[in-house]
């Protein structure tokens, strides 16, 4: 009984946290429930702000383990598997401990937001182009841009439904950051590997986004009718 009323006391904290946008991914209830545990843990002194910061040193966590993979051993890869727990750390927490502490700055957060996502996502790609063999550094390229290409597609969709979504179906930045972490395991034990998952991921990432694109275009369309 203890156990259902705290887990009621989690889930009320978390329907004003995350009041500001749409989850959709898999994770979503034990990645919110997690999150509203972390917030009160948060020292004062630590601001959304530095949040973002500690995210964005994560992703140059993942950068810099890429490097050492490449000019020491790939066993560093997995220092980037912290990486991906810092950025996530960093990542999650920032607007909702403002949420939390009753001071969000919507536009300034929302602004703030997407420009760490976007320099996070060129470090690791970037970490990924130097680590890249035989060639192969067009997949790093591609990754970089269809992640770009997702956040126009969430920017657009925000502005025709009026409703934040960083999800596409099922899948979010956290899933993402699974899979990362499962690739540059399989890299450490399978040599090479990368390669062909790193391949895999962009060509799901074109799908979705494509997809995703095509949706968003009727719900324009619709729109336009509706005003008309």
């Amino acid at each position: 009984m203890e156990k259902e009323r705290e887990i009621e006391g989690y889930t009320a904290i978390a329907q004003r946290t995350f009041s500001d946008r749409k989850r959709t991914n898999i994770l979503k209830r034990a990645e919110q429930l997690t999150i509203v545990f972390f917030l009160p843990k948060v020292p004062g002194f630590i601001s959304p702000n530095v949040l973002t910061l500690i995210g964005t040193l994560g992703s140059g966590l993942i950068f810099l383990a890429f490097v050492l993979g490449t000019y020491v051993t790939n066993w560093y890869l997995l220092l980037g598997i912290i990486g991906l727990v810092i950025n996530w750390l960093g990542d999650s927490l920032d607007g909702r401990l403002a949420y939390y502490r009753n001071i969000p700055r919507r536009w300034y957060g929302f602004a703030l937001d997407i420009i760490a996502d976007w320099i996070g996502i060129v470090l690791i790609g970037f970490g990924y182009y130097i680590y890249a063999k035989n060639g192969t550094q067009i997949v790093a390229f591609a990754f970089v841009a269809l992640y770009g290409w997702s956040i126009i597609i969430s920017q657009l969709r925000y502005k025709i439904t009026n409703e934040y979504s960083i999800d596409s179906g099922f899948v979010g930045p956290t899933e993402l950051r699974f899979i990362i972490a499962l690739i540059l395991i399989a890299e450490v034990l399978f040599d090479g590997s990368i390669t062909y998952l790193a391949g895999l991921i962009t060509i799901i990432l074109f799908t979705i986004n494509t997809s995703d694109s095509l949706k968003l275009l009727k719900l324009g369309d619709l729109k336009d009718k509706n005003q008309n």
